[in-house]
């Protein structure tokens, strides 16, 4: 599975405006990058309290890398 299309999918699920989400893959070196850009009213369902969203799915991106690419992913979370 594509990482950046599961990220994606995990964050429209979440957010109010699924039309706003934009996601973004690169790689840097042996590294995964994930940019994930979504509206700025919509930042504090995607971090959840005390980051437990935010790091919900970057452990699911992280274990389908493991899975499929045995290769580290970073997902940064920004707003618009």
């Amino acid at each position: 599975m594509e990482l950046d299309k599961l990220t994606e999918f995990l964050v429209k699920k979440i957010v109010k405006d699924p039309e706003t989400v934009s996601v973004k893959q690169f790689e840097e070196g042996d590294d995964i990058i994930i940019e994930v850009l979504v509206d700025n009213s919509d930042m504090g369902q995607v971090i959840g309290k005390s980051g437990n969203t935010a790091n919900a799915i970057r452990t699911i991106v992280q274990a389908a890398a493991y899975k499929n690419l045995n290769k580290r992913v970073r997902v940064n979370i920004d707003s618009m």
